[in-house]
């Protein structure tokens, strides 16, 4: 195999390239580190190669051997390019002479590695132990794992590690139900994965089955809140299969991480790491399931190349999460999502103005961080492109497209070009000067696409009818109409009033529906910018309280952003995040210190 040139990992795999891992770690909650040995299996292109190159970040390497014991010579090699310091260093391993092709690299992780994030007892829901996750993706395993950080390089791997007692440790692998009363717990991945995939939490965690293959894991006093909120993840499982064939990994578990997780979810494979701001109590927010589940086929299974291919990951995951919805609940809440992902491009087209090259489908980020990439433009731009080559070829043709996509190229990676390639030949009908000519600018093109499918949700439209009703003063009108909708009903009215409310209206519509004091953090998130707007001060105790206690990136950063539009809001904004800026994922704070401290 050959592999990309990848902008954003060190290693060599042209050369010689690892294939399998023997993990041990020692968990320590004192001093926010991980003490390991990562054993590494390789493959050489060719027996003189004198190198082996891992990616590497604020890891303490203390000694390299073979096999045998025998001591490698090794070099840290420190970026020394401030622009790409989250590139980290390179470990350059000397394999001249070694009689197995298997390295055994001791070292230590920093308490400020990246991927990690060490929570006290305070932070979590029982307040009893403390918590300790990871977040892998995009170049950040290299931060507790010495590692050929790149999507494209896939590896099987077995793992052991120690925890205190009276904690359970997971990974994205064969996973333990029970907690066992010597901390120390075994796993195994048989399955080829990249590194990005590579998972680890550690906390006081139960598990409770869905059915015979999903379940959840979670604390126990958040435990039957998410099992009653997932309890379709098992059906979600068989439709997708129904859709787009078996389901190929062993089971579907989720844990219920502390609220500082900065994503909604994360498809480590054999368990999601979900956030639990989805947990509304109406299961309106399970469309993030589907998302994750579908990524065991559309980036799990199949994988982009490199970062500037993201969008083969996400794209492809949104339409499969859609579809599966519409299989489960029907066309019209499949619409809704459609139509809500719609108005987060519109408003990323316009919050990416002075930046349009991140408005492609395929990346061009080499001397940036592949963090930069991951907006709603891979994935619903991504989306888009796929509904729209639907359009033309037709649903049967479409599915039938996409099942044996996932099948052929199972467990490998793909760039864009290759996809192009392969969409060409097996559906010929698009290879035209004006079809490809289409594809090309979606792909390649900046800005939205003027052959967007038009989508418009049945539902939305009595919304918008009540929107403008509202807006003209039918007060009444609304109050009879909003008694029968869904959370993300309310997200649609909320977000076409937002710009166009005063603060007499702002006043009484918190006093009709108490947004203000809303559970579902969907609502929550576009009220509080509402609020924020017109100056809407009664919200502001929980708009702290809420920055404080939510970590998921997607709701804290658009908060930040709007008061940091005012000198009142920007001091508002700097009390919040000295209070919370502790509690967040380093996902999150990445992001947070550039846009206050600009």
């Amino acid at each position: 195999m050959t592999y990309i040139i990848d902008p954003h990992s060190f290693s060599n795999p042209n050369e010689v390239v690892v294939n399998h891992l023997d993990l041990k770690l020692m968990v320590d909650f004192e001093t926010k580190t991980l003490t390991g040995v990562a054993k590494w299996q390789f493959l050489k292109s060719k027996e003189e190669v004198q190198n082996i190159i891992f990616d590497t970040h604020h890891l303490f390497v203390t000694e390299v051997q073979d096999d045998q014991g025998k001591p490698l010579e090794f070099k840290v090699i420190i970026n020394q390019s401030e622009e790409s310091t989250f590139m980290g260093s390179q470990l350059n391993i000397d394999i001249q002479g070694i009689k197995s092709n298997v390295v055994q690299i001791f070292y230590k992780t920093s308490p400020n590695s990246k991927a990690l994030q060490w929570l006290g007892s305070a932070q979590t829901e029982g307040k009893r132990f403390p918590f300790m996750f990871t977040q892998s993706q995009a170049i950040l395993a290299r931060s507790w794992v010495p590692c050929q950080d790149s999507p494209q390089i896939r590896f099987t791997y077995n793992a052991e590690v120690t925890v205190p007692k009276g904690m359970m440790a997971l990974m994205s692998a064969i996973n333990p139900q029970q907690k066992n009363e010597d901390g120390h717990y075994s796993f195994k991945m048989d399955k080829k994965i990249p590194a990005y995939l590579l998972a680890l939490a550690v906390g006081d965690v139960e598990f409770k089955a869905i059915d015979y293959r999903t379940g959840i894991y979670a604390e126990s006093e958040m435990l039957d809140k998410a099992v009653w909120e997932f309890a379709d993840a098992g059906k979600m499982v068989t439709a997708a299969e129904s859709l787009y064939g078996p389901y190929q990994w062993n089971r579907y578990d989720l844990i219920i991480l502390p609220p500082s997780f900065p994503f909604g979810g994360m498809e480590n494979p054999e368990l999601t790491f979900c956030t639990p701001t989805v947990i509304a109590g109406d299961r309106s927010e399970t469309s993030l399931v589907a998302h994750e589940l579908a990524h065991s086929w559309s980036g799990n299974l199949v994988t982009n190349a490199t970062w500037n291919d993201f969008w083969l990951n996400e794209g492809f995951t949104v339409y499969f999460e859609r579809r599966i919805m519409e299989f489960l609940y029907g066309k019209d809440y499949a619409e809704m999502l459609t139509v809500i992902g719609n108005s987060a491009l519109r408003s990323t087209y316009q919050l990416l103005s002075e930046t349009p090259e991140l408005t492609s489908l395929k990346l061009k980020l080499e001397g940036k961080d592949a963090d930069d990439g991951m907006n709603p433009i891979a994935y619903e731009k991504g989306f888009n492109l796929l509904l729209w080559i639907e359009n033309q070829v037709g649903r049967i043709a479409w599915d039938e497209f996409i099942k044996t996509y996932f099948n052929r190229f199972a467990f490998q990676s793909m760039d864009t070009e290759s996809f192009l390639v392969y969409l060409y030949e097996a559906l010929p009908q698009l290879n035209t000067p004006e079809q490809s000519t289409v594809i090309h600018n979606w792909i390649y093109g900046q800005g939205q696409v003027a052959e967007m499918i038009p989508i418009h949700s049945t539902k939305f439209e009595l919304v918008e009818s009540q929107v403008t009703a509202y807006l003209n003063n039918q007060l009444s009108v609304l109050d009879i109409s909003a008694k029968e909708w869904c959370s993300h009903e309310y997200v649609h009215f909320l977000t076409l009033c937002q710009g166009k409310l005063n603060i007499s209206q702002i006043t009484d519509l918190d006093g009709r529906f108490h947004f203000t004091t809303s559970g579902n953090c969907e609502i929550s998130s576009i009220w509080y910018l509402i609020c924020i707007e017109v100056g809407y001060d009664m919200a502001n105790p929980q708009i702290k309280s809420f920055c404080i206690k939510v970590g998921r990136r997607k709701f804290i950063v658009p908060i930040y952003r709007a008061l940091a539009k005012t000198d009142k809001g920007l001091s508002f904004a700097k009390e919040i995040y000295a209070e919370a800026r502790a509690g967040y994922h380093t996902v999150a704070t990445h992001t947070i210190d550039q846009l206050l401290n600009n």
